[in-house]
């Protein structure tokens, strides 16, 4: 990641296409999303910038919704074994360890992910900064057991927490 963090200030006073190629990414190949934010400027504070990127992921159609869900790459999937993710999700994976599996566990990540793909038809989604290998097995077949509507609402709980975590990453204190 870029050394240079953003200030509120830059957000607020900058055009619509500064403020969605500062925050583009949150949202993981979304930048859709944050340019709908972009109206709701000047914000007083980071909490209530990560609110509005919220409020519009929230109010996004059921359709928008699946097509953010799906824009995520698999855990240690095919994407990042071959170095294609975005900075901000191979920094995640690497924090827990994902870029470092050895084969039984790559081979565990790829026959949950398949699991999990054919059971939903969407991938897997966690705030892999909040967890560890193990813990993340441990959601992953937990969650294997639970409906499609729980694991979208699961997902978008989720890419919540991983979109809040990525503004305090970019954002100046």
């Amino acid at each position: 990641m870029e050394n240079t963090k953003i200030t509120l200030e830059s957000l607020n006073k900058g055009g619509t296409s500064e403020f969605i190629g500062a925050l583009g990414d949150v949202f993981e190949n979304c930048p859709w999303l944050v340019a709908r934010t972009s109206s709701a400027r000047p914000f007083d504070t980071k909490e209530a910038l990560i609110a509005a990127l919220l409020d519009e992921m929230n109010a996004a159609s059921s359709e928008e919704k699946l097509q953010l869900i799906r824009a995520h790459p698999d855990l240690a999937g095919k994407t990042a074994r071959t170095e294609k993710l975005t900075k901000h999700s191979t920094r995640e994976q690497k924090s827990a360890g994902l870029d470092q599996l050895n084969e039984d566990e790559l081979f565990r990540f790829k026959r949950l992910n398949k699991a999990y793909h054919e059971k939903f038809d969407f991938p897997f989604i966690i705030a892999v900064l909040d967890h560890s290998k193990e813990s993340i097995f441990a959601s992953f077949e937990t969650r294997l057991g639970g409906s499609r509507d729980a694991q979208i609402e699961e997902a978008l709980i989720n890419i919540g927490r991983i979109v809040s975590l990525r503004i305090k990453d970019v954002m100046e204190k």
